[in-house]
């Protein structure tokens, strides 16, 4: 009798076990810090769903506070981090490398939709990649524009020089006035040059290079994780609308945001969809880390644990 007790008591405890760890968790309580997160963005398509994200509300119905300040050059951008204006950025893996070689800490959270491309201007007679061998090429130094037409470069065998225009409107203005021989140019903006006699030499999509990046400051990842959680939630659902909705309906937004209004054009052309945010590729991560150390702009080789943290996209 007591052996079959304790033979039914067995039984019991198993089954309980069993019940207990097939039974689904629950998801982690996403506590927000109710205060303000600081979002510092440029005029390019990678701006977009951060854009929408908060015009159309999806950051509030996530109890999310959210403040946007749009720049016109990556370097003005710099300056608001460096003040402490920001909590989070668009910006690419070097320029966060940078950063933490400064002393500023911050993460790499996620990738960003993007498409740079080289453009040679009309009467350049460059229509081909390899006819920059020794042409003007217009860029912002030390950031992805460079990285990026370097990788060309490396491909078809030729130097460039150089003309540093900072502003988004100065490189587009020289380009067309044929100033310089060639920009690197993110979209919307790359697309209306074209239309203005501008040639298209090639596409850092179609290629395959993407270092684009939303970063965030380490302190806030520490701190508020719930408010970046809530930020990629509402991300993600800008994303989905973009992808069910005609461009008609929200691109009068997008002007009150330094985009031309060429932008709409540019987005209903648009092959493809728009995707989630996902993580940067450690192969693509380690290529733009050496090239950043090459140029001597870092003091070591960081590794993709030291600068990357994707928890909240996955």
């Amino acid at each position: 009798m007591k052996k079959r007790l304790l033979v039914i008591l067995s039984l019991m405890l198993t089954l309980a076990w069993l019940l207990t760890a097939c039974t689904p968790k629950a998801a982690p309580e996403m506590t927000l810090s109710g205060k303000t997160l600081n979002i510092g963005v440029l005029p390019a398509e990678s701006a977009i769903p951060i854009i929408l994200a908060y015009e159309k509300g999806f950051f509030e119905e996530a109890g999310l506070q959210v403040s946007i300040k749009a720049f016109s050059s990556p370097n003005d951008r710099n300056v608001a981090v460096q003040a402490k204006e920001l909590d989070g950025v668009i910006g690419d893996v070097m320029t966060a490398a940078v950063f933490v070689d400064k002393g500023i800490p911050m993460k790499i959270t996620s990738d960003i939709s993007e498409d740079f491309k080289i453009l040679s201007s009309p009467n350049s007679g460059v229509t081909q990649m390899k006819d920059l061998a020794g042409k003007s090429v217009s860029l912002v130094k030390n950031f992805i524009l460079e990285y990026i037409i370097d990788q060309f470069a490396a491909k078809d065998g030729f130097t460039y020089e150089i003309v540093e225009i900072p502003s988004f409107s100065g490189r587009a203005e020289a380009l067309i006035a044929d100033q310089v021989d060639a920009v690197v140019f993110t979209e919307p903006q790359a697309g209306m040059l074209v239309q203005q006699g501008a040639h298209l030499l090639g596409s850092s999509k179609e290629a395959g290079i993407k270092g684009g990046t939303l970063m965030f400051m380490e302190d806030v990842i520490n701190e508020r994780s719930g408010d970046i959680s809530a930020f990629y939630q509402a991300y993600n659902r800008a994303v989905d609308y973009m992808n069910s909705t005609d461009v008609a309906e929200y691109s009068t937004i997008l002007t009150n945001y330094q985009f031309p209004a060429a932008i709409s054009d540019y987005l209903t052309g648009m092959y493809g969809t728009f995707q989630h945010a996902n993580v940067i590729a450690q192969d693509q991560f380690d290529s733009i880390i050496s090239w950043t150390k090459d140029k001597e702009l870092i003091g070591k080789l960081y590794t993709y644990d030291e600068l990357t943290d994707f928890s909240f996209i996955q």
